[in-house]
């Protein structure tokens, strides 16, 4: 097996561990709200705790809605909440799966280059030719993914 396909599976199998996270809906008013609103604390009792101004807990929770908080404000509005800040990916498919499907791409364009200058040569192979050579250009590229495998599209 090759070291990117061990790291891939390794880190597979760390990530996996949060994929019950991918059914878990923001609410509506955001983490650091409904976090605030189950512990019955105010927008000011948070503001005091953080140091910081009123407004400036609306910008945050409106920035958090938004997406221009800070991961750093975010943590340290989670540790002010007696939270721990969770910021990670998961994968929605395995990464093994991603890989392969950039390869297919990039075999396929590469097979489609080929297969184009031998029909020019009166050389072209059949459907059943093209698919084994696709499917083995598949396998040897995903064992060794070219440096630019990204690059090509």
């Amino acid at each position: 097996m090759n070291k990117q396909r061990l790291i891939r599976e390794q880190l597979e199998t760390s990530l996996w561990r949060f994929e019950p996270l991918l059914t878990v809906s923001v609410p509506q008013k955001g983490w650091i709200r409904a976090i605030r609103d189950a512990l019955g604390m105010s927008a000011r009792q948070l503001a005091n705790r953080l140091g910081l101004s009123q407004q400036a807990i609306s910008r945050i929770e409106e920035g958090e809605l938004t997406g221009s908080v800070t991961v750093k404000t975010l943590q340290r509005v989670a540790e002010s909440l007696d939270c721990v800040f969770v910021f990670g990916f998961v994968p929605r498919t395995s990464l093994e799966s991603t890989v392969r499907r950039q390869v297919q791409s990039v075999a396929a364009k590469r097979l489609g280059k080929a297969s184009q200058t031998m029909a020019l040569e009166n050389q072209s192979l059949g459907q059943k030719e093209n698919h084994k050579i696709l499917s083995d250009m598949v396998d040897e590229l995903t064992d060794k993914p070219p440096k630019n495998l990204w690059g090509e599209t």
